[in-house]
């Protein structure tokens, strides 16, 4: 059996993993995982019932539970072994399939970088940027209550501050994250600052350094398959016609009503 990756490209990990077996021309099925149908929020509308659907295909949610001990994506399955978490699975490929050196130096120290930048992604992008998703798109979704205006505003202060730090610490002046090459930093990065876009929160406006750097990723890996990966994303107001299953909202409200307050 061949490699099989377990994805959802709403998922900042998913994206990495997609664009970076794409752009190394990694042989794998893609098997797609249907979260907001299947798994976190809900179902999609039944056939005939005149809602927009927003994407086709079928899912594997059934398929990842079983690869994924977690029971999340994304997830990769190659022969018999499985294997979850983003970081995991990205150096997975990028042993396995002797992938250019620029995506995890050889040399001790680009790639002390690269796992530096890992570690403080986590803590800080990752802890903000997927915060305005759902703030602005989910929560109201599945609450029907209408957002404070001040509670997206203390998230994308938190983004922002770990912008300038992403700016000072990481890019400086630099072409990526580690010198004039892209790596796995770049791309794990890229994907999650795109997540805020997605919903309208463009934080590369009046920021020429990040976005300079967002084009360079970009046309390392290809506008086209950037874009592709991305194309969910920037086309997230679709979800407005996904139907929450009534156990799962009765489940989820009270605890995103928590967060609103």
């Amino acid at each position: 059996m061949g490699l099989e990756l377990y994805l959802d490209l709403l998922s900042q990990p998913c994206r990495s993993i997609y664009i970076f077996a794409r752009s190394n021309n990694i042989p794998f099925e893609f098997k797609q995982v249907e979260l907001f149908k299947d798994s976190v929020l809900g179902k999609k509308p039944a056939a005939g019932s005149g809602a927009e659907q927003p994407r086709a295909g079928p899912s594997n949610s059934d398929g990842a539970g079983k690869v994924s001990l977690l029971k999340k994506v994304p997830a990769l399955k190659d022969g018999d072994f499985t294997l979850a978490e983003c970081t995991a699975i990205l150096l997975y490929l990028s042993r396995k399939y002797n992938t250019p050196d620029h995506w995890y130096p050889s040399d001790i120290q680009k790639r002390a970088r690269v796992d530096e930048y890992l570690s403080w992604h986590h803590a800080n992008i990752r802890a903000n940027a997927p915060k305005t998703m759902w703030i602005k798109v989910l929560i109201p979704l599945i609450t029907g209550q209408p957002l404070r205006d001040e509670k997206l505003q203390e998230v994308m202060e938190g983004l922002f501050a770990s912008l300038k730090q992403f700016e000072e610490r990481f890019l400086q002046d630099k072409a990526f994250i580690i010198g004039s090459e892209i790596s796995l930093a770049d791309l794990v990065a890229i994907v999650e600052l795109m997540q805020p876009v997605g919903v309208g929160c463009d934080i590369f406006e009046d920021r020429p350094r990040l976005m300079e750097w967002r084009r360079r990723v970009e046309d390392a890996v290809g506008k086209e398959l950037f874009f592709q990966a991305h194309e969910m994303l920037l086309n997230i107001k679709e979800l407005s016609n996904i139907q929450i299953d009534p156990q799962l909202k009765e489940h989820l409200t009270p605890v995103l009503m928590k967060m609103l307050k």
